[in-house]
C-alpha cells in the first residue's frame, strides 16, 4: 500500500496494489474481485471508500481513503501503556458499530472485525478496512464456509455451523475487550498457545474482566457481545436489537456522530509514523513461471472500472474543482501555443 495523489484535483489517497502474478498463483482472483465489488457498494464515513479501480502492467490497483493514523492494534500495543483510554474505546466502538450496521444494511457480512482492521485518519476518526473476507448474504440464507481470524471467530464458526450477522457482533465484543485490556478475551498478551486451545476456551470458558478499566457498562456490553449463542448476542436478539441503544453509549449522540460532528478524543501526531519499521515488514519475492491467458486478460478488464461515481463527485466538490469549473468568470490559462498555422 502506498500514498498517491490525483493529478487533476490534488486529492491524496492510499493505493493498494495486488500483484497480478501472485494473485493468479494463489488463486485469489475471485476474492479480489469480490472485495472490489463490495467496496463499490459501500457508502459510509465509517468504512474505507473505494475511489478508483484500475490496472497497471503488473498489478491491480484499488485506490481508497488515505488513513495516516495507523491501525488500532498498533495503538493498543505500541503507543504508551497497553490498551486504550476508556473515552477512546467508547468513541471508536461507536464508530465501528455504525460501520458494521451499514454493512449489514446492505446485506454484507464483514467476518474480519478486529482492531488491526480499524484505521485512523488524520483527524482521529476510524474506519473499517480490509473487506477481503466480507461476503454478501442472500435473503433467508446463511454462510457455511469457515473464515475469520483466530481469537475473534464466534463459536458457531468454530463449530463449523451455518452462521450470519451475529458473528460480527462477537468479534466486536472481542475488539472492545482488547482495546480495554491490551489482550484478547481468550488469550493473554504474548501467551504461546495453540489454535485448538483458543478454540476450546472460546467455546467453553467464561470471560474474565480483571483489568481495572472494566467498569460495569463495559463489562455488560462485552458479555452481551460475547454470548456463546447467536440468539443471545447483542445486536441479534431480535429484529430491533440495536447496540447503539445500550447503556454504554448513553453519552454518545449518534446523529451527531454519523454526521461527523463529534471531535475525536485523540488526534494522531502528523510527525509520527504509526506503523512498524519498514525493516520489520516482509517483502514478497516475484511469483515465477506465471503466464496470463485470455481469461486472465478479461478478468483484469472486469476489475478495472475506473472512477467510482459517488467518491469521485465528493472529491470534485471537496477539492474545489467543481466550483472552479462552474465559475462563469473563470479564465482558462493556456500554457503553450500551437506551432501549426492552418489556412482555410
Amino acid at each position: 500500500v502506498c500514498a498517491v495523489q490525483v493529478k487533476c484535483t490534488g486529492k491524496m489517497y492510499a493505493c493498494k496494489k495486488l500483484d497480478k502474478k501472485r494473485l493468479k498463483k494463489k488463486k485469489g482472483e475471485s476474492m479480489a474481485l469480490l472485495e472490489k465489488e463490495i467496496l463499490e457498494k459501500v457508502n459510509s464515513r465509517f468504512i474505507v471508500t473505494l475511489a478508483y479501480a484500475f490496472q497497471s502492467k503488473t498489478a491491480l490497483c484499488l485506490v481508497m481513503s488515505l488513513m495516516n493514523g495507523g491501525d488500532l492494534r498498533y495503538h493498543i500495543y505500541n503507543v504508551g501503556e497497553r490498551g486504550l483510554e476508556k473515552d477512546r474505546v467508547m468513541f471508536y466502538s461507536a464508530q465501528i458499530i455504525c460501520g458494521i450496521l451499514h454493512l449489514h444494511s446492505i446485506k454484507i457480512l464483514y467476518r474480519d472485525m478486529k482492531p488491526e482492521n480499524v484505521l485512523l485518519d488524520d483527524n482521529g476518526h476510524c474506519r473499517l478496512s480490509d473487506l477481503g473476507l466480507a461476503v454478501e448474504v442472500k435473503e433467508g440464507k446463511k454462510i457455511n464456509n469457515k473464515a475469520g481470524t483466530n481469537g475473534y471467530m464466534a463459536p458457531e464458526i468454530l463449530k463449523e455451523e451455518s452462521y450470519s450477522y451475529p458473528v460480527d457482533w462477537f468479534a466486536m465484543g472481542c475488539s472492545i475487550y482488547e482495546m480495554i485490556a491490551g489482550r484478547t478475551p481468550f488469550k493473554d498478551f504474548k501467551e504461546k498457545v495453540e489454535k485448538e486451545e483458543v478454540k476450546k476456551r472460546t467455546l467453553n470458558d467464561e470471560v474474565q474482566f480483571q483489568h481495572p478499566n472494566f467498569d460495569e457498562p463495559i463489562k455488560e456490553i462485552c458479555k452481551l457481545f460475547l454470548a456463546k449463542t447467536p440468539e443471545s448476542r447483542l445486536g441479534s436478539r431480535n429484529d430491533n436489537d440495536d447496540p447503539r441503544k445500550h447503556e454504554y453509549f448513553k453519552s454518545i449522540n449518534f446523529h451527531r456522530l454519523e454526521a461527523g460532528l463529534i471531535d475525536p478524543p485523540f488526534v494522531p501526531d502528523p510527525s509520527v509514523v504509526y506503523a512498524k519499521d519498514v525493516a520489520d515488514i516482509a517483502d514478497f519475492s516475484e511469483a515465477k513461471g506465471i503466464e496470463f491467458d485470455d481469461k486472465d486478460i478479461e478478468f483484469f478488464k472486469k476489475f478495472s472500472t475506473g472512477a467510482i461515481p459517488i467518491p469521485w463527485q465528493e472529491e470534485v466538490i471537496e477539492t474545489g474543482l467543481f466550483e472552479d469549473l462552474n465559475n462563469p468568470n473563470r479564465v482558462i490559462e493556456v500554457d503553450s501555443k500551437s506551432g501549426i498555422c492552418l489556412l482555410l
